[in-house]
């Protein structure tokens, strides 16, 4: 693992990402990869591994997480699609682009305005437009949906080993926990002893899911639009490894058949150990490289 920093396109620092695999030069295929709301660049390191020996994987810290924390906003999918754009031609489009969870959203509005950039696009437990209730509050949606996440990046705890406690109490990861679960959450905390936090910014989180709930529609507009290979997999778990998933089937089938995407369900797996169960991170690696 190499750390890798990228001008940012509007001029305001660099976008640090991590390279999994060889230098770019020499790769069999490159994978450029965006990950989830409250996320890193380290949620990929299973999924990295699983990948062909002469590939690499470059996980970007999305503007406001991880080593990109100090970037300043705005925030918005519009803001982390030119931010990814921007990487890929760094390293050297065309590539594979994927996206995990908000990442997701991310990559298939990069995808749709930049197709000549990637190759194609694989979703991964996100990306499609959730149905918001028409009239409903965006701030109500984003205080149910977010809220939980945006309150535990304000909590602080007196070690790093109390962080990783926390997390492997959590519903969804107390079952599945592995040495990615816990170099994703050591690579996440910051602060002094005491005072250990997350490095994940609160306000990029809330501007990011705000912009979810409120541009819902346009997800459906890009997707529409692709014309590049799409796929998406998706868990049949969701954030608290409950069932169902966060991707109802009916909303899956819809935009199956509205665009070009194609689909396939991930056994066994919840919205975040689907990147990090080593049997689902063999699946998405293997929807990475495939040619079809």
């Amino acid at each position: 693992m190499t750390s890798v920093e990228i001008p940012a396109p509007d001029g305001a620092g660099t976008l640090h990402a991590l390279r999994f695999g060889p230098d770019v030069e020499t790769a069999g295929g490159v994978v450029l990869a965006a990950h989830g709301i409250t996320a890193s660049a380290m949620s990929f390191a299973a999924v990295a591994r699983a990948l062909p020996a002469d590939w690499t994987l470059i996980a970007v810290d999305l503007r406001g997480r991880g080593g990109s924390a100090a970037l300043p906003g705005p925030f918005g999918m519009d803001r982390h699609a030119g931010d990814l754009a921007a990487v890929a031609d760094r390293v050297g489009a065309p590539v594979v682009l994927t996206g995990q969870s908000m990442g997701a959203y991310a990559a298939l509005r990069a995808a749709a305005r930049f197709p000549g950039l990637f190759t194609r696009l694989v979703l991964v437990d996100g990306g499609l437009p959730l149905p918001v209730p028409a009239g409903a509050d965006p701030d109500a949606v984003l205080a149910a949906t977010v809220g939980p996440a945006i309150a535990r990046l304000r909590m602080t705890f007196r070690s790093e080993e109390a962080y990783l406690d926390f997390f492997r109490d959590h519903p969804a990861l107390a079952g599945s926990w592995n040495d990615d679960l816990e170099a994703y959450v050591r690579y996440d905390a910051t602060g002094e002893p005491g005072a250990i936090r997350s490095r994940v910014d609160p306000g990029a989180v809330a501007a990011d899911g705000r912009d979810l709930v409120t541009g819902a529609a346009s997800f459906g507009d890009d997707l529409r639009s692709l014309r590049l290979p799409a796929h998406l997999l998706y868990a049949p778990r969701g954030m608290l490894g409950q069932e169902p998933g966060i991707l109802p089937q009916p909303l899956v089938d819809q935009w199956t058949r509205q665009s070009v995407l194609t689909a396939r369900l991930v056994a066994d797996c919840n919205h975040y150990t689907i990147l990090t169960d080593p049997v689902a991170a063999a699946q998405v690696a293997r929807a990475l490289v495939e040619r079809s």
